[in-house]
This record gives C-alpha cells, structure tokens and sequence, in this order.
C-alpha cells in the first residue's frame, strides 16, 4: 500500500470516531506522521516544491528559512531526514536571519499552502475536518504544539484550521 492509500485508510477509520463525538469534543490530536492526521505533521513525507527547489518535507523549508540566502539554507534543505532538518535548524552556531521572530508564522504558513495544494490527498483530508479544532499534540514544543498538556499556543493546528476555512471560502466561491 502506498503512503497515500494508508493516510486514506488511517483517516477513513479514525473519522467515524470523531463524526459520533458531540461538537466540543471534536479535537483532532496529530504528531506521529504514521498515525491519523499524521500527514499534518511537518514531518510527514510530502515533498512541496518552493522558491524554485524541492523540499523533502515542509519541515525541511521551514527550518532552511531560518538562513535564508546562505549555504546555511542549502545545506538544511539536502539534510536526509526531517529530524536532522530540525536539529540543524536549531543550531545555534548558524547565522539565525535578524527578522526570523517577525516571520516565521509566514514561513510556516506559506509552507502549509504548498504542502495542501501540492498533494490533494492533504488537502482532502483537511477540508474533511470540517469545524473540528485540529492540535499538535506535542509536549516538544510549546509554541507549534500544544506543549502536551494544551497549554501550549498550537500555532501549527492554528495555521492549518485558517488554511482550512480559506478552503472552504473558496469552495464556495468557485461554486457559486
């Protein structure tokens, strides 16, 4: 079975799930990439073409653009894994671009729109959340996640619920 067909079937289980839960319970948890939802992750193995290149994953660019215009951003892109993506990413011994903090929520953003219309089954599986809160259910990280406990600022889950609704708009537009 291809990653394709086993997001499908992973997604086509776990929905009858949520479809039966009342409306505030309707919280769609991802993290792991091989779980339901997974293919939000920015882990997830789908690679997105942006600025003229191909990104393994949008994890790969999100990370890359934190040195944006240096070999720094090169050598982050042709990383192996998304895991070693992030960790080069992280490195503090790299040249972090002066504008990052102002940016990276457009970074991320322009991310998810190439990963959403670049691979339909993402997209499918996204416009198929319908109103339920999406959250990245993670206690690594407290800004893009949820910081494991829902505290955190889920900005990842966030980003992916305004994509969702821009969708949405759209459809309708396109319908009318």
């Amino acid at each position: 079975m291809d990653n394709q067909e086993h997001i499908q079937k992973l997604h086509d289980e776990h929905r009858k799930e949520w479809l039966s839960a009342k409306p505030e319970a309707r919280v769609i948890r991802f993290y792991e990439t091989d779980k339901p939802y997974g293919c939000f992750s920015n882990f997830a193995k789908y690679p997105i073409l942006l600025k003229g290149k191909e990104w393994a994953t949008s994890e790969h660019y999100f990370q890359a653009q934190k040195f944006a215009g240096t070999g720094h951003e090169e050598e982050i892109r042709l990383a192996s894994t998304p895991m070693i993506a992030a960790r080069m990413g992280r490195e503090r011994n790299r040249p972090l671009r002066p504008d990052w903090e102002e940016c990276k929520v457009q970074v991320m953003t322009e991310a998810l729109i190439a990963k959403v219309e670049q691979h339909p089954v993402i997209k499918s599986i996204l416009l198929s959340t319908g109103d339920c809160t999406l959250v990245e259910h993670t206690s690594n990280d407290a800004y893009w996640g949820d910081g494991g406990n829902g505290q955190g600022g889920n900005m990842l889950g966030k980003l992916l619920m305004e994509l969702r609704e821009g969708l949405k708009r759209e459809a309708i537009t396109v319908g009318s």
